[in-house]
């Protein structure tokens, strides 16, 4: 994917704190910046939904085969 170079100007002590997230989390500024944006704009969170959908799709089976019957017991009162 291309990349088109974005400058923004905000004050020092936010400068700071993306700097120190970003440290933190072993990638750079821009990396940091541009995953808060992708985040806000739910193209992260649509990701997750989608593969943890697919996820459940996939281990349908093995899940009903692990937990059958336990329903049954928790609507009688067994925990």
């Amino acid at each position: 994917m291309a990349k088109t170079q974005l400058n923004v100007r905000v004050d020092e002590g936010t400068a700071r704190a993306a700097r120190e997230r970003a440290l933190a989390r072993g990638m750079s500024v821009n990396r940091y910046i541009e995953e808060l944006v992708r985040q806000d704009t739910g193209e992260v969170g649509q990701t997750f939904v989608e593969a943890a959908a697919d996820f459940m799709k996939q281990y349908e089976a093995v899940f009903a085969e692990e937990f059958a019957g336990e329903d049954e017991g928790l609507r009688e009162g067994r925990r």
